[in-house]
């Protein structure tokens, strides 16, 4: 079974401009995800998707492979992660190269771990899913949450109005980190967020939307706290 991994980093970013090789804790951020998938050792290839050549010259100091650019088409800001991965499937086939299994990371997600892609990786293949996606619990029952409608504050679902937090199911949502898919399924789908998913829950503390300059701020601190952590428990 032939795995790669594809780190999508695409060089138009809007709200953090240069976002994707911008210094975080003294490293370009992509870095962080590049290493993990190399040293979770589970790859036969690791590759950065970009049609950007100052990213693609840092993936391949940073040891990826970029073994092809990104059309125009999957190069705007309108383009989606589903035909990104499609694409890089399909240029590999048209060189000969066929993978089993995939896993797309984020170029800004440095909370990914060698062990989290191992871990995932295991899981996945070991049952029938088609993917496995990395999920946060809502901090607070999206059922109980309010909006403002012509200045006025009202429940959004009246029905939850005497629910207490604790006694409604928990829900979750993506992280936007890593996704581990079967690529035939993925072929067959589409899309990562259709078919068999295994869910991957990890801790808030591990998360963070990085989209604004606090944003990234926050996701230093938690970096910190996780590393320390994972250094006290070695």
């Amino acid at each position: 079974m032939k795995k790669v991994a594809i780190i999508t980093a695409r060089g138009g970013s809007k709200r953090i401009p240069r976002k994707n090789i911008r210094p975080f804790l003294g490293k370009p951020i992509m870095a962080y995800s590049i290493e993990a998938a190399l040293s979770s050792r589970i790859f036969d290839e690791v590759m950065v998707s970009t049609e950007d050549e100052e990213i693609a010259e840092l993936a391949k100091k940073c040891g990826a492979k970029v073994p092809f650019y990104r059309s125009e088409k999957t190069s705007g800001d309108f383009a989606g992660t589903n035909d990104v991965l499609l694409e890089v499937l399909q240029e590999y086939e048209k060189r000969g190269e066929h993978f089993d299994f995939g896993c797309c990371i984020y170029p800004t997600a440095p909370f990914v771990t060698a062990g989290k892609l191992r871990e995932a990786s295991k899981r996945l293949l070991e049952g029938d899913a088609d993917t496995l996606i990395p999920v946060v619990e809502f901090s607070y029952p999206p059922k109980r949450a309010m909006v403002i409608r012509d200045g006025l504050l009202q429940f959004g679902n009246v029905k939850y109005i005497d629910s207490r937090s604790q006694d409604l199911e928990k829900e979750y949502h993506d992280v936007g980190q890593f996704y581990c898919f079967k690529t035939e399924a993925f072929r067959k789908n589409g899309k990562l967020m259709l078919g068999k998913i295994l869910p991957y829950v990890v801790s808030e503390m591990e998360v963070q939307d990085i989209d604004n300059e606090s944003d990234w701020q926050i996701a230093e601190i938690k970096y910190q706290a996780m590393t320390e952590k994972i250094g006290e428990n070695a």
